[in-house]
């Protein structure tokens, strides 16, 4: 099985310029393409790891990746999936993003001996003369096309910005750039993206006379039609920092039924026909695909180490048995306690699971906490040293967050 028949097979492709010629590309390894990625966060998200997998898994078959950081077009937005304009972020944030960003890309990309390359847009974006840009590309592009695209007419009714509709232009120069100076003749993104990489591909045609290729991959959507990768506190990050390796695999090891095969084959590097084997399992032995599943993405983003402590905390929780000490836990100050006891709204802020009192109280009141198992059923609820001493409590927030508070 070529790299190809194995993307097919994962469910990962989604739409492509030329079947035959990019099957004979990838399989063959003559492929370098490019994925880009919009610094508009401080940490790549569980959306962009399904593009790092794609990543990793076309350059073992010997092609080669360029990780785009998007430090210009993040200055105008992408209006792709958007209902309205995103927010404009400083130059500064930015070049803090893009570090951000490099350093996590390093983990899944092997960048030596020129196997792969990272390059940033605004180092030829940013130079750009408008003036001799609209003569260059301009004839190009069809006003009325343009309008036809899905990532505009979604914008229409709300009002889309000449800024935004500039995007399409500033991706597919990209695209024209790297053709010409890097070899890149393919490009890869989410299917969202398809009308953006046709304008790359449509330029090098008229501009160059050449064929370029593109490809998209399925969007990662749960058997709802929704994106995955969110949860009720917002998107499931890599950064270990924004969310921690226990709350990554609890992500995973909480997943619909409906959903695991598919992560399994869109996300994992297990073999298909192992994954095949579980396609039948039910109760017990989806709940052990379930981790299995948690286990290969965890090891995947934060190392088989932070793996092992998730499922063991994990383990804790739900069998008794396992190290509950690895779960993310607070350690509340001595002086946080009042006559010897912390009450449970102090506790809940303390430990960061509500932003106030108020969100406390009203979690408290519709039954959303409990405490060893145990719900909480009063606002007035108090904790003694006694019980946060040694490995503390564990507050259940709502069904799938976890925290430990200690002395």
């Amino acid at each position: 099985m070529g790299i190809y028949e194995e993307l097919v097979g994962r469910g990962l492709i989604a739409q492509v310029t030329n079947e035959d010629e990019i099957r004979e590309m990838v399989n063959n390894g003559k492929a370098t393409f490019y994925i880009g990625f919009d610094c508009t966060a401080d940490s790549l998200h569980v959306g962009h790891f399904m593009a790092l997998c794609l990543m990793k898994r076309l350059q073992m078959a010997g092609n080669k990746p360029i990780a785009l950081i998007g430090d210009g077009t993040t200055m105008i937005g992408d209006p792709s999936g958007r209902t309205d304009m995103r927010k404009m972020l400083t130059r500064e944030d930015i070049v803090h993003n893009a570090e951000c960003f490099k350093r996590q890309m390093e983990k899944f990309i092997d960048f030596s001996d020129d196997k792969a390359l990272m390059l940033y847009n605004s180092e030829w974006l940013m130079p750009l003369n408008y003036i001799e840009l609209l003569r260059e590309v301009g004839a190009c592009f069809s006003v009325n096309n343009m309008l036809r695209a899905e990532c505009y007419k979604q914008r229409m009714e709300k009002g889309l910005s000449f800024l935004e509709f500039n995007y399409m232009i500033m991706q597919s120069y990209d695209f024209y750039y790297m053709f010409q100076h890097y070899g890149c003749n393919m490009q890869f993104g989410g299917n969202d993206q398809w009308s953006n990489m046709l304008g790359g591909t449509e330029l090098i045609r008229r501009k160059l006379g050449k064929d370029a290729h593109a490809m998209t991959i399925n969007l990662l959507l749960n058997s709802e039609g929704k994106k995955m990768g969110k949860t009720a506190s917002g998107a499931v990050w890599l950064d270990p920092n924004k969310t921690s390796p226990f709350e990554f695999y609890q992500y995973w090891r909480n997943v619909d039924d409906a959903d695991v095969i598919k992560c399994l084959r869109m996300l994992t590097f297990l073999p298909l026909e192992e994954i095949d084997a579980m396609a039948d399992w039910k109760d017990a032995k989806l709940n052990e695909a379930k981790d299995i599943l948690a286990y290969e993405l965890t090891k995947l983003v934060h190392s088989q180490e932070e793996a092992d402590k998730a499922r063991e905390a994990s383990r804790a929780l739900f069998s008794g048995k396992g190290d509950a000490t690895h779960m993310p836990a607070t350690q509340i100050a001595a002086e946080k306690l009042a006559d010897g006891k912390i009450g449970i709204m102090a506790l809940l802020v303390e430990c960061g699971l509500c932003a106030s009192n108020s969100e406390a109280r009203r979690l408290v009141q519709q039954g959303g906490i409990s405490v060893d198992e145990t719900k909480v059923e009063s606002i007035d609820a108090t904790f003694d040293a006694e019980a946060l001493s040694g490995d503390g409590v564990i507050i259940k927030k709502g069904k799938k967050v976890f925290h430990r508070a200690f002395i």
